[in-house]
């Protein structure tokens, strides 16, 4: 990801298409192709994102991707789609539903290993609030956005439940080095002042 945060217009754009791209799979129309003169020139370089999706503030869907491979533009659009019909954790997003739905777009740097030598070392070296956080074992691997900070606050808690996420015992970071690595986020949701 470029460290030069989108535009207020940019993002706003994004939420608006996402918002678009979610009705029309919900009513079970074919969403249109982007024509590469929509959006700003910048928004068709290779991006990540992760959209969030939530009604009142419970969490309705939530996919993304961690490593840029298509054009930014591009992955709001299918993630938009894909958290609202196919979240494993919940049905599809159905037509009545859409005027409730609150959304939220991160757009992630490319993350980084995080290397430490001692399971002990490992919450003493990830940024609570700031970091993303990636863990691996073997072919698993799970990540939370840097919001999930707002409800697990303490590094451990926050490992924890990144373990079970990703099907493992809750401590099994406190077991063995597993891998990682950490991203940082852009973070823009509908509602948000036009600003900054």
């Amino acid at each position: 990801m470029n460290d030069v945060p989108l535009t207020p217009e940019e993002r706003q754009y994004l939420l608006v298409l996402a918002r678009k791209a979610i009705t029309q799979a919900a009513s079970g129309k074919r969403v249109q192709r982007l024509s590469p003169d929509e959006g700003t020139p910048r928004l068709w370089e290779p991006g990540a994102v992760f959209v969030t999706l939530t009604i009142g503030g419970e969490l309705r869907g939530c996919i993304g991707s961690l490593e840029p491979r298509q054009p930014l533009i591009e992955d709001v659009v299918e993630h938009a789609i894909d958290a609202a019909q196919n979240d494993y954790r919940f049905y599809p997003v159905g037509p009545e539903e859409v005027p409730l739905l609150e959304i939220e777009i991160s757009r992630l740097t490319i993350p980084q290993p995080l290397i430490y030598s001692t399971p002990e070392e490992l919450p003493k070296r990830i940024k609570p609030h700031i970091d993303g956080v990636v863990l691996y074992d073997g072919g698993r691997r799970s990540t939370f956005l840097p919001q999930v900070w707002d409800t697990l606050p303490k590094p451990e808690d926050f490992l924890d439940h990144l373990c079970a996420k990703m099907g493992a015992r809750t401590d099994l970071w406190r077991q063995k080095v597993l891998g990682a690595s950490v991203y940082q986020v852009e973070e823009f949701r509908e509602g948000q002042p036009k600003t900054g």
